[in-house]
């Protein structure tokens, strides 16, 4: 994971391929992943297969954590964030996601601060 500036958005965090990572506003727990089942397949989450997840360019490795989702997979997690992408964003640096409404709560872009970006 590393960050992008992505004009108006600023700087936000990517994958190593360049897709735009998201937060969703229902996850309130600290690494609690509450989005599964349709709601992942429209919101895939970041998954790691080898423990730690590791920082890129410009991701802040203090912020990085993981969260263990219901099947047993584990999920990348930034500022106690879990972290998902979006089927809508079929090309890199694409935020089609920004701030929609599914699933019972707003997606938001997540910023190398671990923010979402409300504008």
């Amino acid at each position: 994971m590393a960050t992008k500036t992505e004009g108006k958005l600023g700087a936000i965090l990517v994958d190593a391929k360049g897709r735009t990572l998201y937060l969703f506003d229902a996850d309130k727990q600290k690494n609690v992943s509450t989005c599964t089942g349709a709601c992942a397949a429209a919101w895939p989450p970041l998954l790691t297969t080898k423990g730690a997840a590791k920082p890129g360019k410009g991701a802040d490795k203090s912020l990085l954590g993981t969260a263990k989702r219901s099947g047993g997979a584990t999920q990348v997690s930034y500022n106690g964030h879990p972290l998902y992408y979006y089927v809508g964003d079929t090309k890199a640096g694409q935020t089609n996601g920004q701030g929609l409404n599914q699933f019972g709560a707003l997606w938001y872009v997540v910023n190398a601060k671990g923010k979402q970006v409300t504008s």
